[in-house]
């Protein structure tokens, strides 16, 4: 890149242009940012990806930005986040809290401007009950 070009690619934006120089993130970046965001929000089961994610987890290697996409410009980005959440949670309130946080942790930590923040509820997770309510009746020993 040379004087005042602008270069947007899908994998990475510009952020700053100076004299000295520019600062520019992979897409990878903002993601794990975001995903990290959701999942730190209360009643977020889980972040929800497809079958290819899922497998790699089963793999053993963790995806921060799973179920996270991201659409970059010049200095500004649109994330869309698809979430599992805890069955009997406030869906609504969920969906604000990660609004909020994405937009905090990506505009906080890289400067750009978070121009939208996308929710998908991809599933609900039930509790299950794993106890049983009776007790094993105790022997009496004579």
């Amino acid at each position: 890149m040379t004087g005042n070009e602008l270069a947007v690619r899908q994998d990475i934006t510009m952020v700053k242009r100076e004299s000295y120089g520019t600062v520019a993130f992979a897409s990878e970046v903002i993601a794990t940012l975001a995903g990290l965001a959701a999942v730190d929000v209360p009643g977020v089961a889980g972040m929800s990806g497809g079958f290819v994610d899922g497998l790699v987890e089963l793999l053993g290697r963790k995806n921060l930005s799973k179920g996270i996409k991201i659409e970059l410009g010049e200095e500004e980005v649109a994330v869309d986040a698809a979430i599992v959440v805890e069955y009997g949670k406030s869906i609504p309130e969920i969906a604000g809290m990660i609004q909020a946080g994405v937009k905090q942790a990506i505009e906080s930590m890289t400067g750009l401007k978070v121009k939208e923040v996308n929710v998908r509820v991809q599933g609900l997770k039930f509790e299950r009950q794993t106890q049983e309510t009776k007790q094993p009746a105790l022997a009496r020993v004579q």
